[in-house]
């Protein structure tokens, strides 16, 4: 009996093996919404960190994490770290680019409650019947989005999957437990920029 227990061990164990090295080693989770709000209004609330407390679904997660911010008030270079209990973990944001009213890149790296370094993205295109046929004079450098009154954003994270996370996406789904905080926070942020 034994012996019957370390033989299915062993296959049990192998094939939990497989099922790790079979997941994709990296990833990318991405959530989008109409937000009724400008562009410019949206990309302000986005590029400048100190403002996601306002709608950041990790903030209101761990209200009372610390937080220390870096460099410029927005855009590239301007950075958050922050140190929070398990719900939120540790780690630094840094924005790498940003072009108004289009997109802001940023640079997530985790310490807690494992390191990791991500990519984030938010893209930003102008919604609604205003905006149609406004593409040539956005091309001319006319304003084109200008009379935008919503907008689409697009929130995507990408980067490489460690071993350990693979093994965890096994039994929890990235994509459903990064995803369902990106739309929570694009909710939030469309409840921040309507009040």
């Amino acid at each position: 009996m034994t012996g019957l227990l370390l033989i299915v061990l062993f296959y049990g164990a192998a094939l939990l093996a497989l099922a790790v090295y079979l997941q994709p080693n990296s990833f990318v989770v991405r959530r989008e919404a109409v937000i009724n709000a400008p562009p410019r209004q949206v990309f302000a609330a986005i590029n400048d960190l100190r403002n996601w407390q306002s709608w950041s679904p990790w903030a209101k997660l761990d209200p009372n994490a610390d937080i220390q911010y870096e460099g410029p008030a927005a855009g590239p270079g301007a950075a958050f770290e922050w140190s929070g209990d398990r719900s939120v973990g540790a780690g630094r944001m840094t924005i790498v680019d940003s072009r108004p009213s289009e997109r802001v890149d940023l640079r997530l790296d985790m310490r807690k409650p494992f390191a990791a370094a991500n990519d984030v993205t938010f893209f930003l295109v102008p919604d609604g019947e205003l905006t149609k046929g406004r593409w040539l004079a956005r091309t001319l450098g006319l304003g084109g989005d200008s009379a935008a009154r919503k907008t689409h954003v697009v929130w995507s994270m990408s980067g490489n999957a460690s071993l350990a996370s693979r093994a965890m996406n096994i039994f929890v789904s990235r994509d459903k437990m990064i995803g369902d905080q990106f739309e929570k926070g694009l909710e939030n942020l469309g409840a921040h920029l309507s009040s």
